[in-house]
């Protein structure tokens, strides 16, 4: 298994995103990058500790690989914003890759420059590539969200748009139901 390790504002939407991906094995919502230790949501949401929200996915690279991860990464979010994810503003929602290793680093480094010398976005790519550092889980109740509260008014509006736009894009990547 290897893993990947992605930021792409409210971890709740992006881990409904990779949970439906033939070879990915798990994805857990926590955070990552931060300075303070044991951080929660309260203080992670408090942009003091630096933390971002984001996913930890484990994955099979002989079904899907590190590059076909970061297709739908940039896909189904908005790279060229700093900061911020439609209405979740903060560093916690940063768009951030956090690399296990050079491979993942180089890996990512060229797709953002392939993306931005095709002008793929209207603006720059501000996706930042950080070292990958301890990550802390989330709350239990942070985990699976979507598929536990997908009734709920900000699955509908915010999340399912999402899941439904990767579906239609990725639909040769997703597990058989």
């Amino acid at each position: 298994m290897s893993k990947a390790t992605l930021a792409a504002g409210c971890f709740w939407c992006t881990e409904s995103i990779f949970q439906a991906l033939q070879g990915v094995r798990q994805v857990q919502s926590g955070y990552i990058g931060g300075h303070s230790s044991n951080p929660d949501y309260r203080s992670v949401c408090s942009g003091q500790t630096g933390h971002a929200e984001a996913v930890q996915i484990d994955f099979d690279e002989q079904v899907i690989s590190f590059s076909q991860l970061l297709q739908v990464f940039f896909a189904t979010h908005d790279p060229t914003t700093l900061n911020r994810q439609e209405h979740d503003v903060g560093s916690q929602y940063r768009s951030a890759i956090f690399c296990h290793d050079a491979e993942q680093q180089r890996i990512a480094s060229d797709y953002i420059a392939a993306l931005d010398q095709q002008q793929i976005f209207p603006a720059p790519i501000v996706t930042t590539l950080e070292t990958a550092s301890h990550f802390y889980p989330a709350e239990d109740y942070h985990q699976r969200y979507f598929e536990l509260h997908g009734h709920e008014a900000y699955c509908q509006a915010v999340i399912l748009p999402k899941q439904m736009k990767m579906r239609r894009q990725f639909a040769q990547l997703l597990k058989s139901s």
